[in-house]
């Protein structure tokens, strides 16, 4: 078993970089009449068809943490963890039937904006600085840094920066083309994705199918781990009683069962894809049919995800058990890379391919879209207000650089620590203490007239304070046992409130708080959204869209529950 790549495995990979290089190349070449229009490169204004949005969508979202971190979680969890893509697939439905329509019709290009124009200008530039912080300390750094770690892991461990390097240049210039560039490539990139992928899911059952003498048999793999690890296939993970063990509680804590399905995984979920630039930026520049029949066909994507990203993780823990996995090494979230191992000549190759087009495809699009803020919300607003087109379009040039420029300094030697916590856990802790207020502002302004800015700011920060509270001082305060929630054993002297309990607590009472500060306003906001039935009408094609998507949803919870 040779566990590096070899000549074959760099032919492949250096192909797909061709391709993809030619491919965006060529989309440049195409709207290079429209170079300086600043639209255009932003936001790739009615040239972007549903299938690239949709794509673009994907790619944007899956990257080194769902490959290395999903795929730890199924070692750890099993197929609960899948609940985040599937719950993702109803969430886009809701984004397209209500979400889009609200932003097309108000001609919404950013998020910020969307605050200025619903709230007012201080709410706008406050978040816009914190968006553009997050964004470049959190996320373009942990994605960076977790793709350099694990394709130098594969690359013989020796090229970490030089890896580094070139995943950040290969972003760099995709992303400098503007929109239009990303969205395009990110076609490509989806496609080498999911096949790799699947070619990674393939072997990895054959492999399982092999070692307990079944045959080379992908079928027959599936059923072994179904056999062998049966509780990997329970997507409800049970409350733990007076005799579970701390790992129990701890898979508890991580999923915490049907409460979950209460609180946490919707507003993480519902934040995520419904008032994040990076991701709602690809529908912004269409048509409301466009948009809408490309975020459907994000939502069928997604139903794969968790073939690509968890069942590698469940085989490793298979054979991880069972004696036949000597080389995982890093605890679960070395579970990808050690099926991996597996792959034979050229298919390795693929392999890392696909795990470079979700980091390159991820990294491209969070530039774009912090490029997009820095340009629109701070810069032209607060600099150059009489900016041209042409001086927009070369600003944003320079902050998609000098962003990509900061991701590798803090992360050349890991000054923030990303390693030492994990990159999906570092992600997940500093987007998710802002998830609830952020949620609850964009929720109430889009649907409650009365809503008022002064409800925002404070919806804004009680968020935060109240995620804080709850995640790291609540058990101390208040005590392990209340009306609200149980703080468990956490295995290493101290107790803890499940993360999604913790956010749906948050969320409750930030919700409180700006309803209650709202009813000091006027009965309807004059900043308020014009809303009318007409903006929410689907046509009958999105509707079948929308069924077939939740009659495999509920497929899948009947066969996993």
């Amino acid at each position: 078993m040779n566990q590096n790549l070899v000549f074959a495995d760099y032919a492949v990979f250096i192909i797909y970089f061709i391709v993809v290089s030619v491919y965006g190349y060529t989309v440049y070449r195409k709207r290079e009449k429209n170079e300086h229009d600043a639209k255009a490169y932003f936001l790739a204004e009615g040239t972007l068809t549903w299938w690239a949005i949709g794509a673009s969508l994907i790619a944007s979202n899956i990257s080194a943490e769902q490959f290395i971190g999903m795929s730890g979680e199924g070692f750890f969890l099993g197929i609960a963890v899948a609940a985040y893509e599937w719950v993702a697939a109803i969430t886009l439905i809701i984004i397209a039937i209500w979400f889009i329509p609200v932003y097309l019709k108000n001609k919404i290009y950013t998020m910020p904006q969307f605050l200025k124009t619903r709230y007012n200008e201080s709410t706008a530039l406050i978040m816009a600085v914190f968006w553009l912080f997050l964004y470049v300390f959190v996320n373009l750094t942990s994605i960076l840094y977790l793709g350099a770690v694990a394709i130098n892991g594969l690359a013989g461990g020796e090229y970490l920066h030089t890896i580094m390097i070139g995943l950040a240049v290969f972003a760099l210039v995709i992303s400098l083309g503007g929109m239009k560039v990303v969205a395009y490539t990110d076609v490509i990139q989806v496609a080498v994705l999911i096949i790799g992928g699947l070619v990674t899911t393939y072997i990895a059952l054959t492999t399982v199918g092999q070692y307990f003498g079944v045959g080379q048999d992908a079928i027959a793999g599936f059923k072994v781990l179904m056999d062998k690890a049966p509780e990997h296939f329970k997507m409800i993970i049970p409350r733990p009683t007076v005799t579970s063990s701390q790992l129990e509680i701890n898979k508890y804590l991580t999923f915490p069962g049907m409460l979950s399905y209460l609180a946490g995984i919707w507003i993480i979920n519902l934040n995520y894809w419904g008032c994040n630039q990076y991701i709602t930026q690809r529908a912004l520049g269409a048509d409301l049919q466009t948009a809408r029949t490309g975020i459907l066909f994000a939502g069928f994507l997604k139903l794969l995800m968790p073939v690509i990203v968890m069942l590698p993780g469940i085989a490793a823990f298979v054979l991880y058990e069972n004696g036949h996995l000597p080389q995982l090494v890093g605890g679960k979230d070395g579970a990808y890379s050690a099926v991996l191992t597996f792959l034979p000549t050229g298919l390795k190759g693929l392999s890392v391919a696909a795990l470079t087009a979700a980091i390159v495809a991820s990294l491209a699009g969070k530039v774009n879209s912090i490029s997009t803020i820095y340009t629109l919300d701070i810069h032209k607003k607060y600099i150059q207000k009489e900016a041209s087109d042409r001086s927009q379009v070369n600003i944003g040039r320079y902050a998609v650089f000098a962003a990509m420029l900061l991701a590798v300094m803090f992360t050349w030697n890991d000054v923030l620590g990303i390693g030492g916590v994990g990159g999906f856990t570092y992600i997940q802790k500093y987007t998710g203490f802002i998830s609830p207020g952020v949620f609850a502002m964009f929720i109430l302004g889009m649907f409650w007239k009365r809503t008022t800015g002064t409800a925002a700011i404070v919806g804004v920060i009680s968020g935060f304070v109240l995620s804080v509270l709850f995640n790291e001082f609540a058990p101390a305060l208040f005590g392990n046992e209340t009306l609200l929630y149980t703080a468990w054993p956490n295995g290493n002297g101290g107790y803890e409130i499940p993360f999604h309990i913790c956010m749906g607590l948050s969320f409750m009472f930030t919700m409180m708080l700006m309803i209650a500060v709202s009813f000091a306003g006027p009965k309807i906001n004059p900043k308020a959204f014009e809303l009318d039935s007409e903006m929410f009408k689907i046509k009958p094609q999105t509707t079948v869209m929308i069924v077939i998507t939740l009659l495999i949803i509920f497929a899948l919870y009947a066969k996993f529950w």
